[in-house]
This record gives structure tokens, sequence and C-alpha cells, in this order.
């Protein structure tokens, strides 16, 4: 919820608007009608710029950002599958928040299209946010209240 907070704190009277889970994202993979679309997923938190991209069923094409936060059961699925479906479908930064280890992982689509390990954060650090530049999260208010 913190990181939610701290995006939509700055996101507000911006262009761009965070949608936590559950929140639709439709992944075409070419020209497929709208009711084609194999490929849907409700990331933790997304942020889209486009709001032509934003409908009634949720967000359909790549948003800007996905964050992701892992729990034992998702793990694979996220670290694996969401993250080649997520650079293929070219969103533009993908966090993966490991809340046992309280570490954050940050992923940003190079030039050739493929996902580059920006960094990893720790608790006691903050991230800029690549799509917007001007907003760094600080991760010591994001585990403060972490339950163990």
């Amino acid at each position: 919820m913190e990181i939610a907070s701290q995006l939509h704190t700055y996101l507000r009277g911006k262009n761009c608007t965070v949608f936590p889970a559950p929140f639709d994202v439709r992944l075409p993979q070419g020209e497929e009608k709208d009711e084609d679309i194999e490929n849907v997923v409700q990331p933790d938190l997304v942020v889209v710029c486009d709001r032509d991209k934003i409908d009634k069923r949720g967000c359909k094409g790549a948003p800007d950002m996905i964050i992701e936060i892992l729990s034992y059961s998702t793990a694979k699925k996220d670290l694996n599958e969401k993250f080649n479906l997520y650079e293929q479908a070219g969103v533009k930064e993908y966090w993966v928040v490991f809340q046992g280890e309280e570490v954050v992982e940050v992923y940003q689509l190079n030039d050739s299209k493929r996902y580059e390990k920006s960094g990893t954060y720790h608790s006691s650090d903050q991230i800029k946010v690549g799509i917007l530049p001007e907003l760094e999260v600080d991760l010591s208010l994001v585990f403060q209240n972490r339950i163990i």
C-alpha cells in the first residue's frame, strides 16, 4: 500500500494514474479483437500514462509500469512467465518486490526492447522511478510496518 500511496500522491493532477489489484491488464499479441486477447493479468500495481488505454475492463495494451509483490505461491510465475510477458508487451518498467528480504529489483526496457536490471534496492534506499524521473520511492516507509 505504501508504494501505491507514494505513487498516487505524486501523480495527483498529472497524466499518469496508479491502479491497484484487482485491475485487469490485457496484453494483445497482435491485432486480435478485444474478446480474443488471451494474455490477461492482474498485477499488484499498474501505472498507466496513456488514458486511451483505459476502459471499463481495465487497461488494454502495455502499461508504463508494473509492480509485482512476490509471495511464495506467485514467485515463479512473476519472475519467469510475467517477466517475459511484460518484456514482450513493452512494459517500460517492472519492479519485483521481495517482501521477506525487504528488497526491490527494478527492470527497465533498453533500446533493444529487452529488460535490463537497473538496480537492486534495500529497505533503507530510495528508488528513482524511471518513467517518472522526478519521483523517488522511499523504501524505508514501504518496509517500516512489515509483519514478520
